[in-house]
């Protein structure tokens, strides 16, 4: 993995040119615009930032013996000639060093490595010997004693290019009607500059390093994103914070799965790996063969619809920018244009497939979106005709429409009317329906139940969250995180996996086995800030269900499910995620 740590950078674009690496134990930035402290047990201190920057966000060098490095284009929207038509439909798609301020200065810093015996190391894992004789945070670039870990090079932009099937998808996906929205309101506040924002998301700029940049052991390997599949492992590797604090959190990775893909040739990647602000411009690494290989660039870290945290990464596909930068190359003679030969797309080798791509397309054939008109949520098949979902999914509804996506996940849906035959009382803490489908869904593969449960397994939750049919059922990954047990009977399930508006009754499977845990119910959210968690989130255990299932496939009886009903006070509380004030003893004075 350190290799690909390697090939990323911070990009930094300010309106001044006199900031340097300062030597010894100052600060590594001179302040800009603003006090630039470190951080405290309140959080980190984000200097206030004037009309000239600095701005920054994360990149990938793509070529280190050119130093040619692809980032985000946002950075650089603050610095752009009034008057200047972001319109890529026009003839002109590209964008270069002219169409911005004289002001405009690129810096970009990366990590200083060397080489022992055929192995690249980073200077996080040398050994501090004395230097560093008790437990404690150090910031790398104070250590006495230790080589650099940073290095900063001079730059330059050489030109910003659209991806407009990034741009066209994204709108049709993210619905700004539908309460999407990609920055707090605190952001909004600090940095207005970059909410002209929006009309950058898709554009995507390269920057030349100045002077040579001392050479990795390996190239970066590219791969089409039209061979990912939802489930497939991905990494991201990105700078959260920019360059604040770099020599702390510089090539930051994460770890997630596919979650959804949308547009032709994948062109939108939504990965559940967990990333923040700064990332911007990071890489997405998936599985090739027995390496990692690039696959997309992180375009929003977070994103929020209806006020709810959605914690999901979004990612532009490295092939579609690649693909216009090549179509912009006879227009533009440049460096860029030598190294085109050495950023050429890998086709994606033959290797072991992870376990969990593998059952995924068998474990989606059983989620279904349960659509009842102005409400729609998630559901899983738990038998040819019957779906399990959530009562409040279903409550009121005068229809219900089952819609289950293609085999074949060519976007068509197929829909099955529906009946309620059996939802819990609002007194019941177990949120639970069961629908009846009026004909066999074909092609159906009935999943296997859950017995147990092993608290730290990896999980994974398929449910039509935020999305709905748009793009078919997102795949989030996790562990089971705690089992809750009343009288020696599992009640709830708690996992990690993202969970969001439209995943209630979503089904929750075991990653390696394929079997089905139990039925999505709830995130957690916090009335007193209103804020949601999508991360810690809960479900009804299957094994509460089995007999009342086991019934109903023998002679249709639906006493079994009744039994749901008669939940315990000790499970009330459980489910109530909170509980009762005890009451206060009088004092005897």
């Amino acid at each position: 993995m350190q290799a690909w740590e390697q090939c990323g950078c911070v990009v930094s674009a300010s309106g001044t040119q006199t900031r340097s690496i300062s030597q010894g134990n100052e600060q590594l930035f001179p302040r800009i615009g603003g006090s630039q402290t470190l951080g405290t047990s309140q959080g980190l201190a984000t200097p206030a930032l004037d009309e000239d920057g600095p701005w920054s966000c994360s990149g990938v060098i793509v070529d280190q013996s050119r130093g040619i490095v692809l980032c985000h284009g946002s950075i650089f929207s603050p610095f752009l000639l009034e008057g200047t038509n972001l319109d890529c439909s026009e003839r002109k798609r590209l964008l270069f060093p002219d169409d911005f301020s004289e002001k405009l200065a690129v810096e970009i810093q990366c990590s200083t490595s060397y080489t022992v015996k055929g192995h690249l190391k980073s200077n996080v894992h040398m050994d501090l010997g004395a230097s560093n004789p008790k437990p404690g945070m150090i910031p790398l670039s104070n250590q006495v004693g230790c080589q650099k870990s940073l290095r900063q090079h001079q730059a330059q932009l050489l030109m910003m290019v659209p991806c407009q099937e990034f741009h066209e998808t994204f709108h049709r996906l993210f619905n700004k009607a539908e309460g999407w929205r990609f920055s707090n309101d605190e952001d909004k506040l600090e940095h207005e500059e970059m909410q002209k924002g929006l009309a950058f998301l898709h554009w995507f700029a390269v920057v030349k390093i100045k002077d040579p940049v001392p050479r990795g052991t390996e190239e970066v390997r590219l791969m089409p994103s039209a061979s990912l599949q939802k489930g497939n492992v991905l990494f991201t590797c990105g700078s959260p914070f920019g360059m604040f604090y770099p020599d702390i959190f510089l090539n930051t990775l994460s770890k997630g799965v596919v979650s959804n893909v949308a547009g032709e040739g994948n062109v939108v990647i939504l990965t559940d790996a967990r990333c923040l602000p700064g990332t911007e411009g990071g890489a997405v690494y998936a599985r090739s063969g027995g390496n990692l290989a690039l696959v997309g660039l992180i375009v929003v870290p977070l994103c929020w619809k209806a006020n709810e945290w959605v914690g999901l990464t979004i990612a532009c596909s490295i092939s579609h920018i690649l693909d216009n930068l090549k179509k912009a190359l006879p227009a533009f003679m440049s460096p860029l244009k030598d190294a085109w030969p050495r950023i050429a797309l890998m086709p994606k080798v033959s290797g072991q497939v992870d376990v969990i791509s593998m059952l995924i397309p068998r474990l989606a054939s059983v989620a279904v979106l349960v659509d009842c008109g102005q409400v729609w949520g998630s559901g899983v098949l738990v038998n040819a005709r019957t779906v399990l979902t959530c009562r409040h999914v279903v409550s009121g509804a005068t229809w219900i429409l089952v819609r289950r996506q293609h085999q074949k996940e060519d976007g068509r849906f197929c829909a099955i009317r529906g009946t309620v035959v059996f939802a819990t009382k609002e007194a019941s803490p177990f949120d639970i329906a069961v629908v009846d489908l009026e004909k066999n869904v074909p092609g159906f593969v009935e999943p296997v139940l859950g017995a147990s449960y092993s608290v730290g397994e990896d999980v994974s939750i398929i449910a039509f969250g935020a999305f709905g049919k748009h793009c078919g059922p997102s795949v989030t990954s996790g562990i089971l995180s705690a089992v809750i047990d009343v009288d020696s009977t599992p009640v709830m399930l708690q996992t990690t996996c993202a969970v969001h508006g439209g995943s209630s009754g979503g089904p929750l499977f075991a990653t390696r086995t394929g079997q089905l845990l139990g039925i999505v119910a709830s995130n957690t959210r916090d009335n007193s800030v209103g804020a949601t968690y999508p991360h810690l989130n809960f479900s009804v255990p299957i094994t509460l269900m089995q007999s009342g299932l086991s019934r109903y496939n023998k002679n249709r009886d639906l006493g079994g499910f009744e039994e749901l009903g008669q939940a315990s006070d000790s499970v009330r509380a459980v489910w109530r995620l909170q509980r009762k004030p005890k009451e206060l003893r009088r004092s005897k004075l």
